[in-house]
């Protein structure tokens, strides 16, 4: 890194001590600031600017002053205030101030865009070429780190939506497939219903066939007496007594 990186290699704009009392003022404020006596420096700007409240030149110095106090917000505002001059070189060294002052503040992007528009104006300003690939290194090893601690901001909004998709539509599948088991269960109920029907109907036909062939008690006995005075008699009786039809397993 370079010792001038971030910071101020610009000497303060001076002008010649004349008979203005804003230009003594300058120059004083200009001997505290080399001397880091930041205040005293402010001071004397601030004085000077009751005088020439316009002067480009103070508000830039007074920037400076900030700057070195760490005030960055008030700085910034300084060194935009001065940009209203006709003079190239000015304009660049506040453009690169306030590229500075951005990085003081955190906002990277805003402070490239800063050292671009110094160098726009001054193509030549080496300080300006190493801050801003500096930062652009910055920015890029930033976001690098936020993407090895959170990988899905890796994902595109599209592979995220595609996921959502996808999704949605395994839980609308699962869905319709529970539906169609319930369906198939409800039909094979219905259909053993059917067939308990059925079979029940075709059972009734053998259970009136046994009623009709079960024989009374008394029956039975004249039966038997019938068999015990004659047995061709009884014989006659049982198939009489037989419905048309039914089965027959063996003759007495």
């Amino acid at each position: 890194m370079k010792a001038c990186f971030l910071m101020i290699p610009f000497l303060l704009f001076q002008t010649a001590v004349r008979a203005q009392p804003e230009r003594k003022k300058i120059a004083e404020g200009n001997q505290f600031y080399l001397e880091e006596k930041y205040d005293q420096a402010l001071n004397k700007y601030r004085d000077a600017q009751v005088h020439a409240p316009e002067s480009r030149v103070i508000k830039f110095n007074v920037g400076n002053a900030q700057y070195k106090k760490s005030k960055f917000e008030e700085a910034l505002k300084e060194y935009d205030a001065s940009l209203a001059s006709d003079n190239v070189i000015h304009q660049s060294q506040a453009y690169y101030n306030m590229g500075n002052s951005l990085y003081r503040l955190g906002k990277l992007p805003e402070s490239i865009l800063m050292y671009k528009k110094a160098l726009e104006l001054n193509p030549d300003d080496e300080d300006a070429k190493y801050n801003l690939e500096f930062v652009r290194q910055q920015l890029k090893n930033n976001q690098d780190q936020q993407d090895q601690q959170n990988p899905q901001n890796q994902q595109n909004p599209q592979n995220q939506q595609d996921q959502q998709n996808q999704q949605q539509q395994g839980e609308q599948d699962e869905q319709q497939q529970q539906q169609g088991e319930q369906q198939q269960r409800q039909q094979g109920e219905q259909e053993r219903e059917q067939q308990d029907e059925q079979e029940q109907q075709q059972q009734q036909p053998e259970n009136q066939s046994a009623e009709q062939q079960e024989i009374s008690k008394e029956d039975a006995e004249r039966i038997l007496e019938a068999l015990q005075e004659d047995p061709e008699k009884m014989k006659e009786m049982r198939r009489a007594q037989v419905p048309a039809g039914a089965r027959v397993q063996k003759d007495w």
